[in-house]
């Protein structure tokens, strides 16, 4: 294992609420990570997802380690990422926790299937993936768990749910790459009078 450790000496205290305010100028896609089988389940919403490689298939989720799905991820090995679409706003809030809902709770009011491992995969998700733990670093209040790619169920829609400035967008492919046209391409006539 390649791994290069440092110290770095910081003069100025970084505050969480200075780190947070940073963090929310990067957009990110809203998944839930699921985990656990049966009943035994849980699962949170992230924008903490990244693909790690494509051979073999594998991809990148922090968990904060006191997430009530973290100890199902130790136990049973096993995880799903859960792409949400624009309209699933209702259920990334639900697996949030802000209600008080815990445990299988949270998957009341959506539609569930499993594939190879068992775990909750969302139906209509704009993805869902379903992956077995191949390791695990931890780190500070969370984990960043490798997952190998085991099933992939990939839906036609087109609009994604983001996270940014700490409020949902919704991103159309179509409407979006519409609108970046009209505004990015200049119209001929502004490019004439632009060279006179």
């Amino acid at each position: 294992m390649n791994s290069i450790l440092r110290s770095v000496s910081v003069e100025s205290e970084i505050t969480p609420g200075d780190f947070r305010n940073a963090m929310r100028q990067l957009t990110g896609g809203v998944s839930i990570v699921t985990a656990g089988i049966g009943w035994d389940i849980s699962g949170m919403t992230v924008t903490a997802v990244s693909s790690l490689s494509v051979d073999p298939p594998s991809l990148i989720v922090s968990i904060n380690r006191e997430a009530s799905s973290w100890p199902l991820v130790r136990r049973y090995g096993f995880f799903g990422v859960n792409i949400l679409t624009a309209d699933q706003i209702d259920i990334a809030e639900r697996f949030t926790g802000k209600d008080g809902l815990k445990g299988a709770e949270r998957f009341a009011g959506a539609h569930w299937t499993t594939r190879v491992s068992g775990v909750p995969l969302l139906t209509g998700a704009l993805a869902a993936i379903d992956c077995e733990v191949e390791d695990v670093v931890e780190r500070h209040s969370h984990a960043i768990v490798i997952g190998r790619v085991l099933d992939v169920t990939v839906s036609p829609r087109t609009a994604a749910l983001a996270y940014w400035q700490g409020q949902y967008v919704a991103i159309d492919r179509d409407e979006d790459a519409l609108r970046l046209a009209e505004v990015s391409v200049p119209k001929p006539h502004a490019t004439r009078s632009a060279r006179r």
